[in-house]
């Protein structure tokens, strides 16, 4: 589970985020929607604590902002396939980064093993990620976000460059890991996405929360049965205000 409360950030004085707080129960899929700039990026940063917040508050499974080595320990994050090496190959690449996080060897192959398989990988596998696809690139991502098993799960526009078939792999994957109790946090500005995956929805703009709820209820709130009018009323009515 992630609570976050009154959580706050600017770059060069301009605010980005603004007095955010959500919970993102177990077992659930939490969707961030927000058009581009949003702050949609930047409050996933500082949920796993690649930025630190100006003020508010972050738990993770009972584990406060105050320790945010322990916090990442319980993250798995997938935020852009930045920091993937270009000279290793799938299997290498996954194996640096689980010893990284200090797993055993026996368990670090087992679940090298495993994430290969979940997400398709086994052509690729063995090929240096040098000319990968953005496709290619985001798997071997995505896989190193699940290589220890998280309890959490955050995701930045997880499908860019994905085809139709490893989409839909990729829903039916977290699909089992949300009914395993596994806590996904999925930000996307594809409402499609939003609409097919996420139990709950918190809608952001302009750095602050204007409405949040299942998709249903969003659509009820807005009088529309369209997801998408009901993202465009709620999100302009806030900012008409």
């Amino acid at each position: 589970m992630i609570t976050i409360q009154k959580l706050a950030k600017s770059f060069d004085a301009r605010p980005v985020v603004k007095e955010l707080s959500f919970e993102a129960p177990d077992g659930t899929i939490t969707g961030l929607l927000g058009a581009n700039g949003a702050g949609k990026t930047t409050t996933l940063r500082m949920i796993c604590g690649v930025l630190q917040p100006e003020s508010g508050s972050i738990v993770v499974d009972d584990t406060s902002s105050g320790d945010a080595l322990d916090r990442q320990r319980r993250i798995g994050a997938l935020l852009d396939h930045i920091g993937i090496y270009s000279r290793l190959t799938v299997r290498e690449n996954l194996a640096f980064f689980g010893r990284l996080r200090g797993m055993p060897a026996d368990l670090l192959a087992e679940r090298i093993e495993a994430v290969v398989s979940i997400l398709g990988l086994e052509a690729i596998a063995d090929r240096r990620t040098h000319g990968f696809s953005q496709g290619e690139s985001m798997k071997t991502a995505l896989g190193r976000a699940l290589l220890h098993s998280p309890q959490n799960l955050l995701l930045d526009e997880p499908t860019n460059g994905l085809d139709i078939p490893t989409i839909r792999s990729l829903r039916d994957l977290l699909r089992r890991l949300r009914d395993a109790g596994t806590c996904i946090v999925y930000s996307s500005h594809v409402l499609e996405e939003v609409r097919a995956l996420c139990d709950r929805v918190v809608i952001i703009a302009g750095g602050r929360i204007v409405a949040e709820g299942s998709p249903q209820e969003l659509c009820s709130q807005a009088e529309t049965t369209s997801l998408e009018e009901a993202f465009i009323e709620l999100a302009d009515a806030t900012r008409s205000n």
